[in-house]
C-alpha cells in the first residue's frame, strides 16, 4: 500500500477540522432556528403526505393507466414526503431572503433542500436502472458522492483516496482510480442497455427488416456497446491494453480448446441468422420436438412447443442435425391422414365423401386441392390416403388431424360407409374329433374354486 508520504494523515486531520468547525457552528442561535425550520418543514411534508396520499390513490384508481404510468405513479406516491419537503423548505428560503435581518439565516435550509432534492432526483433517475444490483449501486453511490460534494468534503476525499494505492512494479492503482472505472463502467453499461433496448425493439417491429437480420443487427449492436463500455471502464483504470496482447493470446488458445463447444455454438448462431434458415415464428421439428421459435440467442435457440414446454436448443444441432422448418419458404402444410373402409363400400363415394368432409373442417384450405386416393387392398379394408393444406402449423397438427378424423366419422356413418378392423373366424371341419385330453378339468363341486 502506498499512503503518498504520508498525506493520508494530513488530509484525515484536514477532514476532521471541518467537521469540527461544522459542529461548533451548530450551536449558535442562529443554526438552531434553521433547524427548527427544517424540522418544521419536515413536519409539514409528514402532515401532507397523510393527506395527500388518499388522494392520489383515488385519482390513479379513477384513471385506466398503463403498466408503466401506474409503475411511476407509485414510485412517485411514495416519494411524496421528500417532493413535499422540497416545496416546503424552498419555500422558506424564499421567504428568509425576502426578510429583512434573516437573510443569514437560510444556510442550513438552503443546504437541506439541495440535498433533498439532489437525492430524490438520483433516485429517480436510477429507476431507469433495469438490474436490482446495480440499481442499488449506482444509487448510494450517487447519494454519496452529492452529499460529500454539498458538504464540502469531495475533495479532501478525493485525496484520500489518490493517496491509497497498490504498486506493481511501474504500475500503480489508486482506490479513486477503481472508484471511477466502477462508476464510469455501470454508467456506460446502463446507456448501452437503455439504448440496445430501444434500438431492439424499433427493429423487431421494422416490417422492412427481415426477422433474422433484425437479431443479427441486434447481437452485433449489444457486443459493440458492452465492449467499447468495458473497454473505456478498463482504460479509465489506468490498464495498459496493449501489453495484454501476449497474454490475451495465449488465453484465446486455451480457451479454444477448453470452450470449444461454446465456441462452435456461438459460431452457429451467426451462420443462422445470416442464412435465414430459421427466424423467430417459424414452426419446427427437431427429432421428438415439435414447436415454434420463441427467440434467437447467441448460444441456443428456444422453442416454445405446444404443451407450454420450452426447449433451450444448442445452436449446433439446428446447424448440423435434421430441421424440419414447416414454415421457412411459406406458410403452406400439407398433412396425409391415411384410413381404411370395407370392401363392401364403393371406392369412388368414399374417395368423393372423404373429400367433402375434410373440407368442412374450418383450418383445412379451400383454395388448395384437397385429394383422396387409393393406395392398396390390405387385409381387412380398402386402403386410403387423404391430403389436404393448412397454413397455420404453429396451432398445433395433432389437433386438426383430430377434426378430420372426427369429420370423416361423421360422414361415413351417415352415408352407411364401414370401417372395418381385423376379424378372426373360427370354423370346425366335419369329421374333426376334439382332442379330449387336452380339454380343460371339469371341477367336481365339492372342489375349490380359482378367484
Amino acid at each position: 500500500m502506498d499512503f503518498a508520504n504520508g498525506d493520508i494523515v494530513k488530509i484525515l486531520s484536514s477532514i476532521w477540522a471541518q467537521i469540527e468547525i461544522f459542529l461548533n457552528s451548530m450551536v449558535l442561535p442562529s443554526r438552531l432556528w434553521q433547524f427548527g425550520i427544517i424540522a418544521a418543514c419536515f413536519a409539514l411534508a409528514h402532515l401532507g403526505r397523510i393527506w395527500l396520499a388518499p388522494k392520489v390513490d383515488d385519482w390513479g384508481r379513477r384513471r385506466e393507466l398503463s403498466t408503466r404510468q401506474l409503475r411511476w405513479l407509485i414510485l412517485l406516491r411514495k416519494r411524496l414526503r421528500g417532493f413535499l419537503f422540497i416545496v416546503f423548505a424552498w419555500a422558506s428560503v424564499f421567504v428568509l431572503e425576502a426578510t429583512k435581518g434573516f437573510y443569514s439565516w437560510r444556510f442550513l435550509v438552503v443546504l437541506a433542500a439541495t440535498l433533498v432534492t439532489a437525492w430524490l432526483v438520483v433516485g429517480l433517475v436510477a429507476r431507469l436502472i433495469r438490474n436490482a444490483l446495480l440499481r442499488g449501486i449506482v444509487r448510494w453511490g450517487a447519494w454519496i458522492w452529492v452529499t460529500l460534494y454539498y458538504l464540502g468534503l469531495w475533495d479532501e476525499t478525493v485525496r484520500l483516496l489518490n493517496g491509497t494505492a497498490v504498486e506493481f512494479g511501474d504500475f500503480r492503482i489508486t482506490a479513486y482510480g477503481v472508484l471511477k472505472a466502477l462508476v464510469l463502467t455501470t454508467i456506460l453499461l446502463s446507456v448501452a442497455r437503455i439504448i440496445s433496448g430501444q434500438t431492439s425493439a424499433r427493429l423487431r417491429t421494422n416490417e422492412d427488416i427481415s426477422p433474422s437480420m433484425s437479431e443479427l443487427v441486434i447481437k452485433v449492436m449489444q457486443v459493440l456497446l458492452y465492449g467499447a463500455a468495458l473497454f473505456i471502464g478498463i482504460k479509465a483504470v489506468g490498464f495498459d491494453l496493449t501489453g495484454l496482447a501476449v497474454l490475451s493470446g495465449a488465453i484465446g488458445v486455451g480457451l479454444g480448446f477448453g470452450l470449444q463447444k461454446v465456441v462452435s455454438n456461438l459460431v452457429s448462431g451467426v451462420i443462422i441468422l445470416l442464412d435465414k434458415s430459421i427466424k423467430p415464428g417459424d414452426v419446427i421439428s427437431l427429432g421428438e420436438t415439435f414447436g415454434w421459435i420463441n427467440s434467437l440467442g447467441a448460444r441456443y435457440v428456444s422453442v416454445v412447443t405446444r404443451d407450454g414446454k420450452e426447449y433451450l436448443i444448442p445452436n449446433e444441432d439446428l446447424i448440423t442435425g435434421q430441421v424440419v422448418n414447416w414454415s421457412h419458404s411459406n406458410e403452406f402444410v400439407r398433412i396425409d391422414l391415411p384410413f381404411g373402409t370395407s370392401y363392401h363400400d364403393d371406392p369412388h363415394l368414399v374417395r368423393k365423401l372423404a373429400v367433402e368432409a375434410a373440407q368442412s373442417v374450418n383450418r383445412v384450405l379451400k383454395n388448395r386441392p384437397t385429394v383422396c386416393h387409393v393406395t392398396g387392398f390390405g387385409n381387412s379394408s380398402v386402403d386410403y390416403l387423404l391430403r389436404f393444406w393448412i397454413t397455420d402449423p404453429v396451432e398445433g397438427l395433432t389437433n386438426v388431424r383430430g377434426q378430420v378424423f372426427l369429420a370423416l366419422w361423421d360422414t361415413f356413418k351417415a352415408n352407411g360407409i364401414s370401417i372395418p378392423f381385423p376379424q378372426r373366424e373360427v370354423r370346425v371341419l366335419e369329421g374333426s374329433q376334439l382332442d379330449l385330453q387336452q380339454a380343460p378339468e371339469t371341477h367336481s363341486e365339492n372342489s375349490p374354486q380359482e378367484n
